[in-house]
């Protein structure tokens, strides 16, 4: 019985097939048969009942799951507290939601590559509903997203909000609420939904709205006097300190903005939970300023 044997029959029992497993592992099926077999014949029983549909664990299989993902977890806890920091050299595929990579992600980079100099980062942005996907699918292994990610396999840790304000040009008077356009967040985000809802509650139904999937394109075209926009107010400092936006209050307001750096939590990666950790951290220093 060797680790590898482990491990593979923890990614079988848990997608359910041999075909699956192989591609989560980037080997070939034959490999994973492999394996299976070899393993059930070192201990003497079948693991799994075979079916159309897949494969599904016998009694003794759900007895080994047990032992085998406890062995998983001090395998892992072994190589977080013995290998050091700078000898690590795994990939680390982090998808972010723009707001944060607006905010603090260099911030983020910066200590993740302080700890782990040798961390290979592969870095990919997009909406919240396409990074959940993601996650769950295993094409990620850290999300940092508008969560938390109500999945059983995922764990999610808490960010500090990120509050949202109004802004409008600084070239001329702040326009009437409901005269000009709204710009804010992509269509397919929850402040785009959240934001067409209390507008349209407010103002009416011929509100008009401009949906952006970039936020600095949104804020310019706040500047530049084409509709007001309520973005995080931590974004719009740079262009209230060049006095081409100011902030104003129309009496209303969307909720702060919650995100979480979420991953999975089985199998547990030591690597993820500390650098969701330190994402938790870096946040946490950012916008306390």
């Amino acid at each position: 019985m060797t680790l590898d044997q482990l491990k593979t029959f923890l990614w079988v029992s848990r997608l359910g097939g041999v075909r699956k497993a192989a591609q989560e592992m980037n080997i070939t099926q034959p490999a994973v048969s492999g394996r299976i077999s070899a393993l059930e014949e070192s201990l003497g029983t079948t693991l799994f009942e075979r079916t159309h549909r897949g494969v599904t664990l016998t009694k003794q299989g759900v007895l080994l799951r047990d032992y085998a993902e406890k062995i998983a977890d001090l395998v892992e806890r072994i190589k977080s507290n013995v290998v050091p920091a700078e000898s690590v050299n795994s990939l680390l595929r982090i998808g972010v939601a723009e707001t944060i990579v607006q905010l603090w992600l260099p911030s983020f980079l910066s200590a993740l590559y302080e700890k782990y100099p040798n961390l290979n980062v592969e870095i990919s942005v997009d909406v919240t509903v396409d990074l959940r996907q993601q996650l769950i699918e295993r094409s990620l292994d850290l999300a940092i997203l508008m969560g938390p990610v109500s999945e059983f396999s995922v764990d999610n840790v808490e960010l500090p909000p990120v509050e949202l304000a109004w802004f409008a040009s600084a070239d001329a008077p702040v326009p009437e609420m409901g005269t000009v356009p709204i710009i804010s967040y992509n269509r397919n985000s929850r402040p785009y939904r959240e934001l067409r809802r209390e507008a349209t509650k407010r103002h009416g139904e011929n509100t008009k709205i401009f949906p952006s999937s970039s936020i600095y394109a949104g804020l310019e075209m706040v500047a530049s006097g084409i509709g007001v926009g309520i973005f995080p107010r931590q974004l719009g400092k740079e262009l209230i300190n060049q006095n081409r936006i100011v902030e104003f209050d129309p009496g209303w307001k969307l909720a702060p903005l919650h995100f979480t750096a979420s991953f999975i939590g089985e199998p547990r990666n030591e690597l993820c939970v500390h650098a969701a950790e330190l994402a938790g951290r870096v946040a946490m220093e950012y916008l306390k300023d």
